[in-house]
């Protein structure tokens, strides 16, 4: 799974993992963050998600990275916004007031040039990719971030029984990932009402990485 991927999935507008409002898990668990007002989060592969506009709302300073330009200029179109753009190495930077998306490979996106974040959202990045990124990922954001504290959201199916993403990420495998630098504390585990896509059986889970 390569760039291209994403890029014709927002080029043929195949976003079904695009929701129309804020994720209901974000509403629910964004307090145990325990953040103050003006406090920067971050969202790894952000798309043009409704938790942007929420968790603005709720007077957090946004950070964001994305691939796909369509994604980043659709979300600052939905959000009524006219972005100030700037090259940053190899991204751009799409900005506004409380908002900062950065537009390339997340993997260009070092430490320096994100800035310091006071937390991580993790809605949609680790599920998007398939387990020979997430180890280089999750040592990425790690280091990138200074271990920031994470709400993450992940699903645990029986792969085989269907192909990702969402992939799915086994609490073992969670943390291989995490453990050596975080807590990890589950906030919520239930059945996906109708399986996963409609598929198969699989549990979305919710967790709090404290450093």
């Amino acid at each position: 799974m390569d760039a291209e991927f994403w890029h014709k999935k927002w080029a043929d507008k195949d976003i079904a993992f695009h929701t129309s409002g804020a994720n209901p898990m974000l509403e629910r668990y964004f307090s145990a963050l325990a953040l103050s007002r003006g406090a920067r989060i971050f969202l790894p592969l952000c798309g043009k998600t409704r938790d942007i506009a929420w968790l603005r709302q709720q007077g957090m300073h946004v950070a964001g990275a994305e691939l796909s330009r369509i994604a980043v200029e659709e979300l600052f179109s939905e959000l009524g916004e006219t972005p100030v753009i700037s090259e940053l190495g190899e991204l751009s930077v799409y900005a506004a007031d409380g908002l900062d998306i950065y537009l390339g490979d997340i993997f260009a996106l070092t430490a320096p040039l994100l800035g310091a974040v006071d937390a991580i959202y993790d809605r949609a990045a680790l599920v998007a990719l398939p387990a020979e990124m997430r180890e280089n990922y999750t040592q990425h954001l790690i280091q990138m971030t200074d271990a920031a504290p994470q709400l993450l959201v992940n699903y645990d199916y029986q792969q085989s029984a269907m192909p990702g993403p969402p992939f799915a990420i086994s609490d073992d495998e969670l943390n291989r990932h995490y453990a050596q630098r975080y807590t990890l504390e589950p906030l919520y585990c239930e059945s996906v009402p109708g399986g996963l896509k409609g598929q198969c059986p699989a549990q979305e889970k919710v967790w709090l990485l404290t450093p």
